[in-house]
């Protein structure tokens, strides 16, 4: 007992070992003209403490250990100083850019977009206020490489890189979203753009901290619900905004205040509207019929979101816990019920039909979420910062037909994330613990995937070290998958109509996948403002319980699936899950960038080279619930086709790009585009729903208090298709903002209007399960004013 507590009086020693005097850093920030910066930000690295800068560019700040400074102000390229408690008066110069620096919190390194290694986007400020939508999908869908899936404006996820579902991480604060989005299109992500601090798109080795499957790339949606940072005073801000494509109102408000280390946080957000309003469009109904439309039906929306969030912060220590809750009902546009009218009077078949325009689908979401957080800074000669998140979500979403619940998809998820940030030698870095638990469940008619539960151990580490002018950057993890469920099974007789639930079986289905992946990459500043990064990584993947084990009809998509552990033989799907193959990819990236003085771009070139890639393939069976899966020849007019999830060799590259020139002081041009190309190896053709190539241009014109914005962006032409799939004609889309601020005292107020599609263009999304049935919205006039005190 004395030799154990020995030796945890030793490990505490060291763990908490610091200097017992603390001292005062002075300084002064100047710009390269040798001009004072007011206001620029300087932070302790590690800790929760930092100060601004007077009129003449002077700060001062405690230390209690030898430390580094973050020094960074909007318009400027960051700076970081090592320095010690005898450091004083200290000279920094900040270069200025046209790109605006972020801090990018994913990067768990506590990069800026510019220092990043791995391809980096980042929405925050007005832009993302600006650019902010409904659905993650449709707000990020104009940077460069990112693009929706669209199920309509209510329910639209990202796709990066052609690569959606599970291959894109969706986070908030750096744990899953963790809700069923990535079970069905029509499954609306339960993240808030609205309430966000800012939005961040990685892609690359800091993937591998959050998912060995994250091939895509990481969306994580950074808010302050748990304050990091001591509040004085009470903040708050409001916002209210009318849309005119579907009559909808959205009122946001979010108030903060703290105490002698105390701090509180509280957002809110309230959203309805109705079916939105489209072009002109033709749409074939179910017996063949050709109608014209002006909006699609089913695309309401009422949601709800609150939030609560506490902290406590001192100069070490840093504990906080938050709650969130979202209850959402949404249309789902083009689900509709297949019935057999076979035999029915014109007076029944109408009656159906009545039945169903009166009664549409929709879904009512619901979300509770937990957080907690707690890091502790050290500063010792190894550790840095101790750092651990846990979350827990209960996510709800079930199908309301006929005023009924028709199906419930449920998702419970358990996850912590312990990270520890050390140095060690001449190598700084991450090393961490993740664990998640997700237990899912489908209850009804449309419940294609059985109940399962996925537990996931990991273990990574994220190092990098500086050569000069040269920053490289290694990363591994490991990761332990593990899927549970029972598969029930069923021989069906084709002679009978209804199944004989005698002949079923229950399997119980527990398999283990180990995944493990390893990125290298290194950053060249071979110039002040230009660089060139380039990393390569190698990643695998265990299939989702949804790529594994579905097996039913989904409605929501018009199509029956069966997932990887099925064999289909004499048109019966037997559960037969043997030598399933990790998908593995192995991906690289190359960077060019410049970010200094008035012109500045970032190129991307990537290139996948996936084996064993899951996607659903079409059978060329169909689904007709009296006979079961059948040949499409001859079919029923009412039998869906047949996809089923398989996996072969694949390859996606491409380019994204964006440029900037800053014309005069107040004008800016910016051109953006990017290009992926999908497809099977083998010369087996096209991988589906890709989404088509495009090209924009943006200008912002500053005219005092009023900031004006025309943004033009083409989609070509997509004509790289499955044999199942159809072509999708290009469209161009005009949008414009204006934004005048007002002077309102301590209150910083802004009126504005954004006009979407400009010219009521109409398009239509390839990536979309049901794009023919739900065309992009037509001219949108968007009116909004918001408040900051």
């Amino acid at each position: 007992m004395t030799k154990l507590t020995l030796i945890s009086s030793a490990i505490f020693s060291v763990l908490c070992s610091q200097s017992a005097l603390a001292a005062t850093v002075t300084g002064k920030v100047m710009d390269d003209k040798n001009q004072p910066i007011k206001n620029a930000s300087i932070h302790v690295h590690g800790k929760n403490q930092s100060v601004k800068s007077n009129d003449l560019g002077e700060f001062a700040i405690e230390i209690d250990a030898n430390s580094q400074l973050h020094i960074s102000k909007d318009n400027y390229v960051d700076s970081r100083i090592a320095v010690s408690e005898s450091s004083n008066n200290l000279s920094v110069s900040l270069k200025p850019t046209s790109v605006e620096t972020v801090v990018v919190y994913a990067s768990a390194l506590h990069k800026n977009s510019l220092e990043m290694i791995s391809p980096v986007s980042v929405l925050s400020g007005d832009e993302l206020r600006n650019k902010s939508k409904p659905t993650l999908g449709e707000t990020l869908k104009g940077l460069p490489g990112v693009n929706a899936s669209y199920f309509g404006p209510v329910s639209s996820s990202p796709i990066i890189r052609g690569l959606d579902g599970p291959r894109v991480k969706i986070t908030q604060n750096g744990l899953d979203a963790s809700d069923a989005s990535r079970i069905g299109p029509d499954h609306a992500t339960s993240s808030d753009s609205l309430a966000a601090e800012q939005i961040e798109v990685l892609r690359g080795p800091s993937t591998l901290l959050y998912g060995s499957g994250a091939i895509g790339g990481v969306v994580n949606v950074v808010d302050n619900r748990i304050p990091t940072d001591n509040i004085d005073e009470l903040t708050g801000a409001a916002e209210y905004s009318r849309d005119t494509v579907s009559n909808s109102n959205t009122v946001a408000a979010k108030l903060e205040t703290g105490n002698e280390g105390f701090n509180f946080h509280f957002d809110g957000t309230k959203r309805s509207g109705d079916d939105y309003q489209t072009p002109t469009f033709t749409i074939a109904d179910d017996d063949g019929d050709v109608e014209t439309e002006n909006s699609v039906e089913n695309t309401f929306i009422d949601s709800e979101t609150l939030n609560f969030g506490t902290s406590y912060v001192s100069d070490h220590l840093t504990i906080g816990f938050s709650y969130g809750s979202i209850d959402t009902d949404y249309g789902i546009p083009g689900h509709e019920h297949h019935h057999d009218h076979e035999g029915e009077t014109e007076e029944e078949h109408a009656e159906h039909e009545d039945e169903a325009a009166e009664e549409p689908v929709y879904a009512h979401l619901e979300q509770d979420r937990w957080q907690g957080l707690v890091s502790y800074a050290l500063h010792n000669n190894w550790i840095e910062t101790i750092n651990l998140r846990v979350g827990y979500t209960d996510y709800s979403h079930s199908e309301i037909e006929d005023g009924e619940i028709g199906t419930t998809f449920k998702n419970k998820t358990t996850e912590a994330r312990l990270n520890v940030e050390h140095k060690f030698a001449d190598w700084h870095g991450m090393m961490g613990y993740h664990y998640s638990d997700s237990d899912y469940d489908a209850i009804g008619e449309e419940a294609f995937t059985p109940a399962s539960v996925t537990t996931t151990n990991a273990l990574y580490l994220l190092e990098e070290r500086e050569f000069g002018d040269v920053t490289v950057e290694l990363g591994a993890r490991v990761e332990d998958y593990k899927i549970e469920s029972q598969i029930t099974a069923h021989e069906h007789n084709h002679d009978e109509v209804e199944i004989d639930h005698s002949d079923e079986e229950t399997i119980g289905y527990n398999e283990s996948f180990t995944n493990l992946s390893a990125s290298a990459g290194a950053i060249w500043q071979y110039k002040p403002g230009h660089s060139i990064a380039t990393s390569i990584s190698h990643s695998e993947r265990a299939p989702l319980s949804a790529e594994l084990l579905s097996n039913g009809l989904h409605i929501a998509t018009g199509t029956y699936e069966l997932g990887l552990g099925y064999n289909i033989e004499d048109n019966e799907a037997h559960f037969e899950p043997e030598n399933i193959k990790q998908e593995t990819s192995t991906n690289l990236d190359l960077s060019f960038r410049r970010f200094s003085g008035d012109f500045g771009y970032t190129v991307n070139f990537f290139y996948n080279d996936i084996k064993n890639f899951y996607f659903q393939e079409n059978t060329g069976l169909v689904y007709d619930e009296e006979d079961g899966l059948e040949s499409a020849i001859g079919a029923h007019d009412d039998a869906v086709a047949v996809y089923q999830f398989t996996s072969k060799d694949a390859e996606l590259y491409g380019i994204e790009f964006d440029a900037h020139y800053q014309v005069t002081p107040s004008a800016m041009v910016k051109v953006f585009g990017d290009s992926t190309r999908a497809k099977l190896k083998d010369d087996e053709g096209n991988l589906p729903r890709i989404p088509a190539n495009k090209l924009g241009s943006e200008l912002q014109y500053d005219l005092g208090d009023l900031q004006l914005t025309l943004t033009g962006t083409h989609y070509f032409d997509q004509n790289d298709v499955t044999a199942f799939e159809t072509q999708t004609d290009g469209y161009t889309l005009f949008d414009a903002q204006a934004n005048y601020q007002l002077g309102l005292g301590s209150v910083d107020a802004q009126l504005y209007i954004n006009v979407d599609n400009i010219t009521d263009e109409l398009g239509f999304v390839h990536s979309s399960f049901i794009k023919d049935k739900a065309p992009l919205p037509g001219r949108n006039f968007r009116f909004g004013v918001r408040g900051y005190f």
